[in-house]
């Protein structure tokens, strides 16, 4: 019979955090954590699978931004961010100033970097993909911010600009069939697209 510290001693290091928690560049460094792991306040936070219409979603807005970037912007799904110390969230997109990629080994970007980021929410990503997330960005200085919501089997884009004096963002508008904008970038994304992907 094993005693409860054996069992400890058995289960990988990430299991019981820190008194301090984690930190961002702990997640490189981490054996065994699985993929897409997130660090929120120090905490790890892992992902559920995919849903069909979640990747389908990412699939259309990978497609059509890295259409239409300018080309000092890159566009990269399923990177960690590092906004602070204990903040390397993982947003589904996110536009980048090209000069910010030096390699193919990178696991993450710095917040200064994002020109905008993605989050489409899905049942055990709402609290934070509709709260925690965009407090977060707004605060690093993360100027545009779009929330997918998918509940219906259709997208609908709520985007987000931040205010620099307040560091929040303020919504400036809601998309249901077609996202026409103008910032970051000029771009037009048929939402209905969905059903043909």
């Amino acid at each position: 019979m094993t005693t409860a510290e054996e069992d400890v001693d058995c289960l990988p290091s990430w299991v019981i955090p820190p008194p301090e928690g984690f930190k961002a560049e702990d997640l490189d460094h981490l054996a065994g954590l699985p993929n897409h792991s997130e660090l929120i306040d120090g905490s790890l936070v892992f992902f559920a699978p995919q849903t069909d219409i979640h990747c389908r979603v990412l699939m259309l807005f990978h497609s059509v931004l890295d259409r239409t970037a300018p080309d000092h912007l890159l566009v990269c799904s399923r990177m960690t961010v590092i906004l602070d110390e204990d903040q390397r969230p993982e947003p589904d997109v996110i536009v980048i100033r090209a000069e910010a990629h030096k390699s193919l080994n990178e696991t993450f970007y710095l917040a200064q970097d994002v020109q905008l980021a993605v989050e489409v929410v899905t049942q055990d990503t709402r609290s934070r993909d509709r709260k925690r997330k965009p407090l977060l960005y707004a605060e690093s200085g993360i100027r545009h911010f779009w929330r997918v919501e998918t509940d219906t089997g259709r997208a609908v884009v709520y985007v987000y600009e931040l205010d620099p004096a307040t560091r929040s963002y303020a919504l400036t508008g809601i998309h249901r069939d077609r996202l026409r904008l103008t910032v970051p970038f000029d771009l037009d994304i048929d939402l209905t697209e969905l059903d043909r992907i």
